[in-house]
């Protein structure tokens, strides 16, 4: 009889914990539903002219780093994303309007931006170089630009480093290829732009007559921005360390970038 009783709470203590284990796992998918509010997309902005994080194609479909880590987020997440296309100086106010779910193109976590959007946890480790004609000799590093004309894209951290280069005549463009033209065109001596963007366009041969001189100048860390405390960030958090621990994000990097990525931090220091 006592080995009958035992047996049956065996049974009863196997069963409960079935139902308990049943109960997380529907709890999990119901809080990511609640997460993101019966939403079967998320609308996120990106610039298509930020090579080669973003590249529009000739057939209109987008491609690029941050493209396919979106998708996979989104594949983690559980939903589908719908890009749509801004002017980078665009994005923090379409954020702040909620117009837009997401933005993704290489957005700098700053203590600035953060006292209006939210971010992601960090997802790559970059920073600004200093870019000149092949045949300048007089710029060597950030100390040589004094005096000189810069030319920045509006609404990135090169607006701000420029103003504090003495004597510096500032010239500001919606877009990297704009700039870049202004240099080749001699109209500035020098431009302050994203490394890992202008390493890859001289990679593929589209951007000839220029050339990086001394070492990036700073160190960011880009996130994705969301509207301030999004409902969406801690799904967009939880999927990134997945992306991390599980292999892909280091795959995506190996794809655009040809080499190991860097280690990077849960959060930045701003």
């Amino acid at each position: 009889m006592v080995n009958l009783i035992n047996l049956k709470w065996r049974h009863i203590v196997l069963s409960l914990s079935c139902l308990l284990l049943l109960i997380a796992c529907h709890q999990t998918h119901a809080d990511l539903n609640t997460t993101l509010k019966g939403a079967k997309y998320l609308k996120v902005a990106c610039d298509p002219t930020f090579i080669p994080f973003e590249i529009q194609k000739a057939n209109g479909n987008l491609e690029g780093f941050d493209i396919d880590l979106m998708n996979a987020i989104a594949s983690v997440a559980g939903f589908t994303v719908q890009f749509e296309s801004l002017p980078f100086d665009g994005m923090v106010s379409s954020l702040q309007a909620k117009r837009i779910d997401a933005a993704i193109s290489g957005i700098t976590i700053t203590t600035e931006r953060l006292k209006t959007i939210s971010f992601s946890r960090p997802y790559l480790k970059a920073g600004l170089a200093i870019a000149v004609r092949e045949d300048t000799q007089d710029i060597k590093d950030f100390n040589s630009l004094q005096g000189k004309k810069i030319a920045v894209q509006i609404g990135t951290p090169g607006v701000d480093l420029a103003k504090t280069i003495p004597n510096a005549k500032i010239s500001t463009f919606n877009s990297g290829p704009e700039f870049f033209q202004d240099l080749l065109n001699g109209n500035a001596d020098a431009v302050l732009c994203d490394a890992f963007a202008t390493l890859y366009v001289m990679k593929i041969g589209n951007l000839k007559g220029i050339k990086l001189v001394g070492n990036p100048v700073t160190e960011e860390y880009y996130g994705i921005a969301t509207p301030k405390n999004s409902p969406y960030l801690d799904v967009i958090n939880k999927s990134i360390a997945t992306l991390f621990s599980n292999g892909t994000y280091k795959k995506i990097y190996q794809k655009w970038f040809d080499s190991e990525p860097p280690q990077i931090p849960a959060a930045t220091r701003n």
